[in-house]
């Protein structure tokens, strides 16, 4: 039976892409017709479940017609959510595709800041959610107005109610995460050197930070994301650099997310945590083929998979 899933973006976006043959300053640009996508770490992670098979739900703080309009656009999606009314503004961020150059420009507006109530809401939301969460991933960037002790009441409550929380964020709120102890940290390469006190400049060395959070008791799993490397997957017992397949490479956009949706997805379903890995490996991998925003699907994310598992073989 699989497991219980719940997704939480403390600072969602709607996100509004376009396109322009050239951006060009003190001109008028003319744009496509623009898109609108439900956007936030968590809620991509929701969305990228959604896509592989699985079933999640999206928690995530919402006010204004923004809000209003990404809750439109999940349930388009067929994926399930529910919201923390707020008194704030959910922002917009904006994604530019430039014809001529094949480039993106992103645009990311800051979202509102969160009162106390607001945040201890959360807490509570997940603390009453019925049937409890098995896994709580909780990704993307932190709003305003978010306590430094916030992710050590959430690590204290998912212990409280027998959850694994897997954490994906960056700055801040990535060094609260580990210093309150979490079951999954998800750091690129650079975010890896944020929480070793210094760029990482070996592969002995990356393996050594990876494992010193471990050791430590940051988390029970470090998988540092490599991008075409693949990622290094690092329990007490492992320590090992998982490769990707080769792929083309449309658009970057969103390979993450899809990377923590596959590996959430395969532990949810019984897999141990490096068969989880190799299937978020193949999951990124699936989405950095697809054109702009797009995120992987099912077919091209088993497909790659069989792959992995096929060389893993030989």
């Amino acid at each position: 039976m699989e497991k219980n899933i719940v997704t939480l973006t403390l600072n969602p976006a709607l996100d509004k892409i376009s396109g322009v043959t050239q951006v060009v300053p003190n001109h008028k640009l003319r744009c496509d017709y623009p898109k609108h996508e439900a956007g936030g770490g968590g809620i991509n992670v929701s969305r990228a479940i959604r896509r592989l098979g699985g079933d999640s739900l999206a928690l995530f703080p919402c006010g204004g017609p923004n809000g209003e309009i990404i809750k439109s656009k999940l349930e388009e999606e067929h994926v399930k959510y529910k919201i923390m009314p707020i008194i704030g503004d959910t922002r917009e961020n904006i994604t530019i595709f430039e014809g001529n150059s094949h480039q993106q420009f992103r645009f990311i507006m800051p979202g509102p800041d969160l009162t106390d109530d607001e945040w201890e809401n959360t807490l509570k939301f997940i603390k009453n959610l019925d049937p409890t969460p098995n896994y709580l991933v909780v990704s993307g960037s932190n709003p305003g107005g978010m306590p430094d002790e916030f992710y050590g009441e959430l690590s204290k409550l998912a212990k409280r109610i027998d959850c694994k929380l897997i954490v994906d964020t960056s700055g801040e709120g990535l060094k609260d995460a580990a210093d309150a102890g979490v079951y999954l940290l998800k750091p690129n390469m650079r975010e890896l050197g944020q929480l070793a006190g210094g760029d990482i400049k070996s592969e002995t060395h990356q393996r050594e930070a990876a494992r010193a959070l471990v050791d430590s008791g940051n988390a029970e799993v470090v998988i540092v994301s490599l991008g075409a490397g693949g990622a290094l997957l690092v329990t007490s017992e492992i320590n090992e650099q998982l490769r990707s397949p080769t792929v083309p490479i449309r658009s970057k956009l969103g390979a993450g997310d899809s990377m923590v949706a596959g590996i959430v997805l395969k532990l949810a379903q019984g897999a141990d945590i490096r068969e989880a890995t190799q299937y978020g490996i193949a999951a990124g991998a699936a989405t950095v083929m697809t054109e702009g925003t797009e995120l992987s699907n099912k077919t091209d994310t088993d497909n790659l998979f069989a792959k992995i598992a096929d060389s893993d073989m030989k």
